[in-house]
């Protein structure tokens, strides 16, 4: 009897056969270097995302706009970056088809481009969001995200055999997103680097309010294999935003926006090997082989990270559950650290209760100050 479902048999079976080969096709530390993004447009063809209420607006409009305008910012500073479009018309791209686009193209950096809306005209904002399960059930946040997820995935319902294009997978179903949680994110610190740089730009207006940093279960995330980061520009519900979003110059801000922080993360990528942590991973296994280094973690600390927040919660905060970790800047990110200990065993005894409470934390090693993933 297969104890599997069909679906989540299937992820698996995609883990296993195209992860290894995404992080061999990905340069060498020494080489590394961002000469690929793909721009994502969201929607577009019969998927007009979200509507305006005058019904005269469509979010595929606007955000094919703003992507055109950073794609040609990033060719003109940048002409060795080779730019690629899921889509430069108004026409239907499927989720499947969009990861394919930057699978295909070894892209270095996935942008999705999308624009909000709520029944409530108050709500206004940006947001950033990277691949991983949703956080803080008993919150409307939550509630509030699930909803975005289930709109933003649910283009799938427009193919004609969307069941078995992806592997059963219903958009409306909530124990379809229980399989997103077997994928292990590679590309997670990276993409949240870009996410903290576009955060801090499009803070700068002209639409500033900032919505957060968030971990959401995309499916257009969950299948590129590079950094991502989709990221909803403002409401169309929201009369102010939608004034700008609609305006030449709003646009033209946006994307300015958005190019700085392309500009400031490239910056990072290209002359850091700490941010090629997925690609060491083969050259790590092969140092293994030749022997193990007993000096390579001799003063380390074992901890496991809970969160990553381009804010410092205060002590008791809700969304830390009760727990009081210890919190290293990184970047204009903080991590969260609970249960450090100088034995890797004991740390590894604590993270079966702390992942319970929170299911997308991870054993790390902590040297020098600094987080990172325990190999």
């Amino acid at each position: 009897m297969n104890l599997v479902p069909h679906h989540i048999s299937s992820v698996i079976l995609f883990l296993f056969l195209a992860l290894p080969s995404a992080l061999n096709a990905q340069q060498t530390p020494s080489q590394l270097k961002l000469r690929t993004v793909v721009l994502d447009p969201g929607h577009g063809g019969k998927d007009a995302g979200c509507v305006s209420r005058d019904g005269k607006t469509y979010e595929k409009t606007l955000t094919l706009s703003v992507a055109k305008l950073l794609g040609q910012k990033i060719s003109s500073a940048y002409p060795d970056v080779k730019v690629v479009y899921t889509r430069s018309t108004d026409q239907y791209i499927t989720l499947n088809d969009r990861a394919e686009i930057a699978n295909r193209n070894h892209a270095d950096l996935f942008i999705s481009i999308h624009i909000d809306a709520f029944t409530n005209t108050s709500a206004n904002g940006f947001s950033a969001h990277v691949f991983g399960r949703s956080s803080g059930k008993d919150s409307d946040l939550f509630q509030r995200n699930l909803d975005l997820c289930r709109r933003e995935n649910s283009v799938i319902l427009l193919e004609e055999d969307y069941s078995t294009e992806y592997s059963g997978f219903d958009p409306n179903d909530p124990e379809s997103f229980i399989f997103f949680n077997l994928m292990q994110n590679a590309f997670y610190e990276q993409s949240i680097l870009f996410a903290a740089e576009v955060e801090g730009e499009l803070s700068r207006g002209p639409i500033a309010h900032s919505r957060g940093i968030w971990q959401n279960p995309f499916y257009v995330l969950w299948r590129t294999t590079m950094p991502a980061v989709l990221v909803e520009l403002g409401f169309m519900s929201n009369p102010s935003d939608l004034s700008v979003l609609k305006s030449a110059s709003g646009k033209e801000q946006i994307a300015t926006r958005l190019f700085n922080a392309f500009r400031k993360f490239k910056t990072k990528y290209d002359g850091s090997v700490d941010l090629s942590s997925a690609q060491a991973v083969p050259e790590q296994k092969s140092a293994a082989a030749a022997g193990p280094s007993v000096q390579q973690k001799k003063d380390a600390e074992y901890g496991i990270q809970i969160l990553v927040l381009s804010k410092r919660l205060k002590k008791g905060d809700k969304a830390l559950k009760g727990y009081s970790p210890e919190i290293f800047p990184a970047g204009k990110v903080y991590k969260y650290v609970v249960g450090i200990s100088s034995s890797e065993k004991e740390m590894m005894d604590t993270y079966r209760a702390v992942k319970r409470r929170f299911p997308d934390s991870f054993p790390v090693v902590i040297e020098g100050g600094k987080v990172s993933a325990l190999k």
